[in-house]
């Protein structure tokens, strides 16, 4: 192991190679497709080659084929060994250094005053997120305080949006865009789980949030970027919400009172790696 813990450090210092790495761990269990990393990052697709292949030459970073594309992921076994070396060699099993991150890992969350706290985070914040944040509300909101925001909100919900949660019954009286500062003042809610629901939302460098949310990617995609008749338009809504109610009723469902920390966390990474498409 000591043989190899220098090279996979080394990988990892330089700043372009970090930034895939994190993306890339902001994405995970998903994969991404290295045109995507280079647009999300800003880099040629020489210059990614080149740190991916380091990457994957340290045994951080894997590559599959998706069709006719590559995708990259991280390998997190060989990222849990190299910082259980770095964590057990460094404590040597000193509880005091060690326990907190043991403890995160075990016991069911705690409630947050009896109601479990969820932001859900696209880039916009005027579809998809809060399709998610009406949603839940409307299928459990004596049990999950729901909140939504955008990484670069719009200043306005989309209408077609809106028409199709009135149509759907939802209250949209108490929807609006937000940006995610909103949720980082000293006065906002700690947050039991984090989701975002777009690709772009999930690439950029989201705020470190306190306490340690369990987060999950569910990505969706985006029925503002629909083109064709207004008809067209309007089944690009439909789809999207009805993925995500698919998704929030299966998330609703889960046994919170008897799964630890790394159970729920794979149980909503299903979620959001499950085809949960249907018309809604």
């Amino acid at each position: 192991m000591e043989e190899v813990i220098p090279a996979r450090l080394s990988a990892l210092a330089h700043p372009n190679r970090l930034e895939i790495f994190r993306l890339l761990m902001r994405r995970h269990p998903g994969r991404v497709a290295a045109g995507e990393i280079a647009a999300a990052l800003g880099l040629r697709p020489s210059t990614l080659s080149a740190h991916l292949s380091a990457l994957m030459q340290a045994g951080l970073v894997t590559q599959a084929r998706h069709g006719t594309s590559r995708r990259y992921g991280v390998a997190l076994d060989t990222v849990r060994d190299t910082f259980d070396y770095l964590l057990l060699d460094c404590c040597r099993g000193r509880p005091d250094v060690c326990a907190p991150l043991a403890l995160a890992s075990q016991g069911p969350i705690p409630m947050s005053d009896h109601r479990y706290r969820v932001l859900f985070i696209c880039t916009g914040n005027s579809a998809r997120s809060i399709f998610a944040e009406a949603i839940l509300r409307a299928e459990a909101g004596d049990r999950f305080e729901v909140h939504s925001a955008g990484t670069r909100p719009f200043s306005t919900l989309n209408p077609f949006a809106v028409d199709l949660l009135e149509a759907k019954g939802h209250d949209t009286s108490v929807l609006r865009a937000k940006t995610v500062a909103e949720f980082q003042r000293p006065e906002a809610p700690g947050f039991d789980f984090v989701f975002t629901v777009c690709d772009r939302a999930a690439n950029e460098d989201c705020p470190v949030w306190e306490g340690q949310p369990v987060s999950a990617h569910w990505g969706t995609p985006d029925p503002v970027k629909a083109e064709g008749t207004d008809a067209e338009r309007a089944l690009a809504f439909q789809h999207a919400y009805g993925t995500l109610r698919n998704r929030i009723r299966a998330f609703a469902a889960l046994p919170f009172d008897t799964l630890d920390r790394i159970s729920l966390q794979h149980a909503v990474d299903e979620i959001g790696r499950a085809d949960a498409g249907a018309p809604a």
